[in-house]
């Protein structure tokens, strides 16, 4: 009996504990120094390490042993309105902080995919057009917030901006959907450097927007379309040391080609005898796939044979032909 009240008593005390420290402080994945000059190391410190650490404090303790603790953050946010406004702050402070130090970058010149940025183009007809939008919405936040650009509920970009720490997963929030991208318009995010300046702050903070991350997030929302031949893994293949071959011999480089030629004349091999999908399976296609084999084999013994640079690109030409053929053959 009394090891029974003991083992109940240690796990008590277990979920107690497991519950004041739920949510953590996440590592940023670079210095704080790595945004300068836009971003000073001396802010990044204090933004990431004090302000952000105490949102996840007072988060931790504002869910001190509440069985919510144990729920995600964004499962928090989705029902915000039935807790306190110390769970709403600082659920919002660590959701916010945490998507924000994660699309930020100093690697140069991130841009977002295809997808999105059709998108965005869809949406706002330019990209110079969205960030003004964007920095307008961060610009006439009156005192403390953020600016969004988010997914709706019906697939679709938008932007807006929150008080404080709201945002858009909140359900009380005006503007609702998934955030992808998000300015802290909080003074402690620029004052140290630009003051009274929100504007050049704003001006500044797209140099180290890391769009890689944007366009993971919007396709966690709004999956890559699935591609014609994703059913066809062979010829996808075939497609990769083709480009990685051709492309550089072009350019007078020809030892990619010359190292890889039995490389393609194998992927060539698999991709005809591979099962072809139904949309594709028609005599035309089988018969330029044959083609496809024999121009990489003859393309190969020239290699082997040492052949000079001039005769192996004629024989890659009309490789690159004849899988241009059945990507033709295939359209039709």
């Amino acid at each position: 009996m009394r090891f029974g009240i003991l083992l109940l008593f240690i796990c008590a005390n277990a979920w107690v504990g497991l519950s004041q420290s739920n949510f953590k402080l996440p590592e940023l994945g670079y210095p704080y120094a790595s945004l300068e000059p836009f971003i000073d190391s001396t802010t990044m410190l204090i933004h990431h390490s004090k302000h952000h650490n105490a949102y996840v404090t007072n988060l931790n303790n504002a869910l001190k042993d509440s069985p919510d603790a144990s729920k995600s953050i964004v499962d928090i946010l989705s029902s915000i309105s039935k807790y306190s406004d110390a769970v709403r702050n600082n659920a919002g402070g660590h959701y916010n902080h945490s998507l924000f130090w994660n699309i930020l970058t100093h690697v140069k010149n991130t841009q977002p995919d295809k997808y999105l940025l059709e998108e965005i183009r869809k949406s706002f007809t330019s990209m110079d057009s969205m960030k003004t939008l964007l920095n307008k919405a961060a610009s006439t936040r009156f005192g403390s917030g953020w600016a969004w650009l988010y997914i709706t509920s019906d697939k679709k970009l938008a932007i807006g901006s929150s008080p404080n720490q709201d945002n858009p997963l909140m359900d009380l929030s005006p503007i609702k959907g998934t955030p992808i991208l998000g300015i802290d318009v909080w003074e402690h995010a620029y004052y140290l450097k630009y003051q009274n300046k929100r504007a050049d702050y704003l001006s500044a903070i797209w140099n180290v927007i890391n769009w890689n991350e944007v366009t993971r997030r919007y396709h966690e929302v709004i999956p890559i379309p699935k591609g014609k031949f994703d059913d066809w893994p062979e010829i996808k293949s075939f497609h990769e040391v083709m480009a990685q071959t051709f492309h550089p011999a072009e350019e007078g480089n020809f030892s990619a080609i010359r190292s890889r030629s039995s490389e393609l004349a194998s992927k060539a091999a698999t991709l005809s005898s591979s099962k072809i999908p139904k949309e594709f399976l028609k005599k035309e296609v089988t018969d330029v796939l044959k083609s496809l084999v024999e121009g990489t084999k003859s393309l190969d013994k020239l290699v082997k044979k040492k052949a000079s640079d001039k005769s192996i690109m004629k024989s890659l030409n009309s490789v690159h032909d004849s899988f241009h053929k059945v990507m033709d053959v295939c359209d039709h």
